[in-house]
């Protein structure tokens, strides 16, 4: 039951955060000024409108408890990417930049959350 709890938890919160983010790209950055971000960054535009999908999509599904190793994995690629680009900046996210602390936090509840999988509050059919 414990382990259960902590999968919902979990879900919830990276699930929120991923389902916050995606939306901030698409309401206030909007999908081309996102595009273009990543761009700056020497990624290829349209990675701007895939991050924005997988944040929401994803998000929803981490929410719903839908096929959260996957999910969750793949979020734990992200973090990983995200904490790369950041590393030049520092530690601290507050640094000029965003450093490295919060993506790199996040990769390892991710993949704590894909170790762990939906529990048994989610919808998935498999625990």
């Amino acid at each position: 039951m414990t382990n259960d709890f902590t999968a919902l938890l979990l879900r919830l919160g990276l699930g929120i955060m991923y389902l916050a983010h995606g939306l901030t790209k698409l309401f206030v950055f909007t999908p081309a000024g996102t595009a273009h971000f990543f761009e700056s960054l020497g990624f290829p535009g349209f990675v701007g409108y895939l991050t924005i999908l997988f944040e929401i999509g994803g998000g929803l599904l981490l929410i719903l408890g839908l096929l959260t190793r996957l999910i969750a994995f793949l979020a734990f690629i992200q973090m990983i990417v995200i904490t790369y680009v950041h590393f030049h900046n520092g530690w601290s996210f507050s640094n000029a930049g965003g450093g490295w602390e919060y993506p790199a936090f996040m990769a390892v509840v991710a993949l704590s959350l894909a170790l762990l999988g939906s529990g048994r509050f989610g919808l998935s059919p498999k625990h």
